[in-house]
């Protein structure tokens, strides 16, 4: 009996202690999981970061290997400048689509401030497109892309937004041509086009965005058929061939409007707006800003 009513003494003086112990213990397990919880994953501190945006100016194989044009005449480049201005690259959403008249809705963009001459004949025949601007931009996809080409103030182009110097033979013949265009344009782009994407830009990586120039609009494909529908709207070579003397021709748009027939010269204006894209993807001649 008296060992009982000890036991009995023992459990009561220890209970207590137990309990406390045991709802003390609550606060610290409880407190743990939340403070992780608030914690910034790299998902969440990734959206403020950048990487490097390549944007570079393309006038193709056509341009660095030349081409034979759809009346038969092959063609070489020793020159051909650009003048770009207000070159930008966008992230839109929803993506731009320029042919279906949509509204480019940009969340972030990046702007080329200087206006430059590019000469897209630059390098060998194998050489990169031709590097405009490299630039810290922030992280994301670029899937739009538009540029103006006005008249140069200075440089190789100067008075002019194009100038195209080369080489073309056919038949024994050469010609040595010079055609200076002050016509000035400019173009409207969404998602470049091609055997790969560009413009996908990850946080601390590199990426690229390019202004593709198509002179196979202007000067035709030996190699597609004359039904083709790009030779159908090219005017070729003949008709400036044509106007040259000594073998040698220099002339700018004004001269061409004098001296090409009104069709040629109407063909002319009508194929300039189409040399930009992106890729292979179109564009679309807007409002000059500048």
């Amino acid at each position: 009996m008296k060992k009982q009513l000890l036991t009995l003494v023992g459990l009561a003086l220890i209970l207590p202690g137990l309990l406390q112990a045991c709802a003390g213990g609550e606060t610290p397990e409880a407190e743990a999981p939340e403070t992780e919880s608030t914690a910034e994953t790299p998902e969440t501190q990734a959206s403020g970061e950048t990487g490097t945006l390549q944007i570079r100016a393309n006038g193709e194989d056509f341009v660095r290997q030349g081409f034979v044009s759809k009346d038969g005449w092959e063609i070489s480049f020793d020159h051909l400048y650009v003048n770009l201005a207000d070159l930008t690259a966008y992230q839109t959403e929803p993506p731009y689509e320029p042919e279906a008249g949509d509204e480019l809705q940009a969340s972030q963009e990046v702007k080329v401030e200087e206006v430059k001459t590019i000469d897209l004949a630059e390098g060998d025949e194998n050489a990169e497109p031709v590097l405009v601007e490299e630039v810290e931009a922030p992280a994301g996809r670029y899937n739009a892309l538009s540029w103006q080409m006005v008249n140069a103030d200075e440089g190789p182009a100067s008075g002019y937004a194009m100038v195209i110097q080369g080489v073309a033979t056919k038949d024994g013949e050469t010609v040595n041509f010079t055609l200076n265009v002050d016509e000035e344009l400019a173009f409207s782009c969404g998602d470049f086009v091609g055997d790969e994407r560009k413009g996908i830009l990850e946080p601390g990586g590199t990426a690229d965005v390019e202004a593709t120039f198509h002179f196979d609009h202007l000067f035709g494909d030996g190699e597609a058929a004359p039904d083709d529908e790009l030779n159908v709207g090219a005017l070729g070579f003949q008709s400036l061939a044509d106007l040259a003397e000594g073998g040698e021709l220099t002339v700018d748009t004004a001269d061409l409007e004098q001296n090409l027939s009104e069709e040629d010269y109407n063909k002319l204006l009508e194929i300039l707006p189409s040399l930009g894209h992106v890729g292979e993807g179109h564009c679309e001649e807007t409002q000059l800003t500048t």
